[in-house]
C-alpha cells in the first residue's frame, strides 16, 4: 500500500521520497567520481542546461522547448563521447569484486583455504617488500602494480609481457636506470611479474599535490578505474607511496608498507 498526503496544493507520496533519494545517491556518486577533474564542469553544466530545460517546458515556451529537447535528443550520444572515461569508471565501481567480498558471501569458501593462501601471501609481500628496499637503497625508482582480481590486460598487453615468477633480483633488474624496462609500470599478479614498461592512465585530478610526478599521477590514475594497488618509489625523494581506490598514502615506512599490502591481499598480519 503506497501511502499519501498532500503539502498545500502538492500530493506527496511515499515511493517520491524514494525517488528523490535514489537520484540523490546517484548524482553523489557520480561526484565522487568526477571530483578534481575537467569533466565535474562538463557534468555541472550538463545539469544546468537540463533543469533549464524542465523550467521552460513547465513554462510551456513551445519554441525554446522543441530547440532544447532537440539537443536534448542527442544529449545521451554526447555523454557516452564526452564521459567515456568516467562512465567505465563507474561500471568498474559497481562490478568491483571486492564489494561482493565486504558483503562476506564467499566466507565459508575461504576458511577451507586460508592457512595455504595465508603463507603464499606472506612470502609474496616479503619478497616485493625487500625488493622495494633493495630499489630505494640503489637510488632507483619504481611504479609497481598489483592486482589480485585480474591480469588487467588492457593494461599488461601497452608494455612487454613478461609472465615471469617475482623474484628480488628480476624487480630489481627491471627498474636499473640502465634497463630498457625501467621506464613505465610493471604489472603484478598472482605471484607473476606479467608485464613491464607498461602504460596507465594518467589522473588529471588537480587537486594532487604539485610535487606529484607522472608515476604518482599514473598510480593514482590506475588506482580510480581499477581495483589494484600502485606502489610508487620515488628516485628524488627515496618514499614509497602507496594507492588504492582512489586513496593515497605517502611516506609510508617499508613496516607499514607491508601491512598495507597484506591487508590489501585480505591475508592476516602478525607482526614478529
Amino acid at each position: 500500500m503506497i501511502y499519501n498526503f498532500n503539502i498545500g496544493f502538492l500530493e506527496i507520496r511515499f515511493i517520491d521520497f524514494i525517488d528523490i533519494f535514489l537520484v540523490s545517491l546517484l548524482l553523489y556518486t557520480i561526484y565522487r567520481l568526477l571530483r578534481g577533474s575537467v569533466a565535474i564542469r562538463i557534468f555541472i553544466g550538463f545539469l544546468i542546461l537540463y533543469f533549464f530545460y524542465l523550467i521552460v517546458r513547465a513554462s510551456e515556451m513551445e519554441l525554446l522547448t522543441n530547440i532544447l529537447g532537440q539537443f536534448m535528443g542527442v544529449g545521451v550520444l554526447a555523454v557516452l563521447i564526452l564521459f567515456q572515461k568516467e562512465i567505465r569508471r563507474f561500471l568498474l565501481f559497481l562490478g568491483k569484486t571486492n564489494y561482493i567480498k565486504d558483503q562476506k558471501l564467499f566466507d565459508v569458501f575461504s576458511l577451507f583455504f586460508a592457512n595455504n593462501t595465508s603463507k603464499k601471501w606472506n612470502n609474496f609481500v616479503s619478497n616485493l617488500v625487500d625488493s622495494c628496499q633493495l630499489i630505494i637503497e640503489n637510488n632507483s625508482g619504481a611504479l609497481i602494480v598489483i592486482s589480485k582480481n585480474s591480469e588487467l590486460k588492457f593494461y599488461s598487453e601497452s608494455g612487454e609481457i613478461l609472465n615471469a615468477i617475482l623474484s628480488k633480483r628480476l624487480l630489481l633488474s627491471i627498474f636499473n636506470r640502465k634497463s630498457p624496462l625501467h621506464d613505465g609500470a610493471v604489472i603484478i599478479h598472482d605471484e607473476k611479474i606479467i608485464a613491464a614498461r607498461c602504460i596507465l592512465p594518467v589522473s588529471e585530478n588537480q587537486d594532487l599535490p604539485m610535487n606529484f610526478g607522472l608515476r604518482h599521477r599514473a598510480a593514482y590514475g590506475i588506482s580510480q578505474d581499477t581495483d589494484a594497488m600502485a606502489v610508487v618509489i620515488s628516485e628524488e625523494q627515496k618514499t614509497i607511496s602507496v594507492f588504492e581506490d582512489g586513496n593515497m598514502k605517502t611516506k609510508i615506512s617499508i613496516v607499514q608498507l607491508r601491512s598495507v599490502l597484506l591487508n590489501y591481499l585480505e591475508v592476516d598480519y602478525k607482526p614478529k
